[in-house]
């Protein structure tokens, strides 16, 4: 019989944290986090992150793993998960995975990153060949070391092709055999029972559960998290200081933006997360089993 694994996601919001606590409880299952967020310790105002009671009423996994000064990308979680997901099943229980991250939830679905290892020394070389030549000098590079073509990469954006060409030098392969490499790769969890359930609401109840989901975190004292993790370096971690709220409340303590512009600012950019979220949900994971409608 496969082992289970329920995969819960939704927009920002929706109520995922209460939904999964209830339907890990049911199922016997352990969850783990696919939030990019809640990976850093000290940022929980600002993502909502389940309090000590939720915590304590199912066990989580993949929160609270990493400094908020160390960067931790989807490399890092795809393996971390993987030894998650595998402790648990060890110990005979099913795997309940929520939250809202794009790549991170793709990653039980499709493989999201290759195996391919890029040097230092080949970051350098492409960095500097940018910084001489600009994103026309790295299509060209791309260009002659892939003469069959460059498949669908989006040659506008500056950081895709820099990965690609970083790619290409380290592997000694043309861009459309690494293409084609990464899309026969085999897809992840392929042996377990998957059951994917999306949560949704009414776009006005949404918003409207945002607008209190900031005002409470400004209550509980968001401002003041920002102030300890500024001095605890989160802002030499681009990923965790850019992560919507804590972004807002930086620009904030830097004098770029006035409080009253604050909640305001933290909402809007909620309210265009969801967006980018259920674009994602619709054409980057496939069709959910089963959606929940609040």
């Amino acid at each position: 019989m496969p082992q289970s694994l329920h995969i819960i996601t939704g927009p920002t919001a929706v109520g995922k944290t209460e939904y999964a606590l209830s339907y890990a409880a049911k199922h016997n299952a352990e969850i783990v986090s696919c939030d990019a967020s809640l990976v850093y310790r000290g940022m929980d105002i600002g993502t909502a992150k389940p309090s000590p009671d939720e915590l304590d009423r199912v066990p989580h996994h993949l929160i609270d793993v990493n400094e908020v000064d160390a960067p931790y990308d989807v490399v890092a979680y795809v393996r971390d998960a993987e030894a998650a997901v595998a402790d648990i099943f060890a110990r005979g229980k099913s795997v309940v995975v929520t939250g809202g991250s794009g790549f991170y939830l793709k990653s039980f679905f499709a493989s999201v990153i290759d195996l391919v290892v890029v040097s230092d020394a080949i970051r350098v070389e492409v960095a500097d060949l940018y910084a001489a030549n600009g994103l026309e000098g790295l299509v060209a590079e791309l260009r002659q070391r892939s003469p069959q073509g460059l498949g669908n990469l989006d040659v506008m954006n500056p950081r895709r092709v820099l990965r690609a060409l970083e790619r290409c030098i380290a592997s000694g392969k043309s861009l459309p055999d690494l293409q084609a490499e990464f899309a026969a790769r085999p897809e992840p969890y392929s042996d377990c029972e998957k059951n994917y359930i999306l949560l949704e609401r009414d776009p006005e109840n949404l918003r409207q559960r945002i607008a209190r989901r900031v005002d409470q975190m400004m209550q509980s004292g968001l401002v003041e998290e920002v102030e300890c993790l500024r001095e605890l370096g989160i802002e030499r971690n681009p990923s965790a200081a850019s992560a919507i709220g804590y972004r807002e409340t930086l620009a904030y303590l830097r004098g770029e933006i006035e409080l009253k512009a604050l909640v305001p600012a933290i909402v809007q950019n909620t309210n265009h997360l969801v967006k980018k979220q259920r674009t994602w949900f619709r054409t980057q994971i496939r069709r959910p089993d089963q959606c929940v409608n609040f």
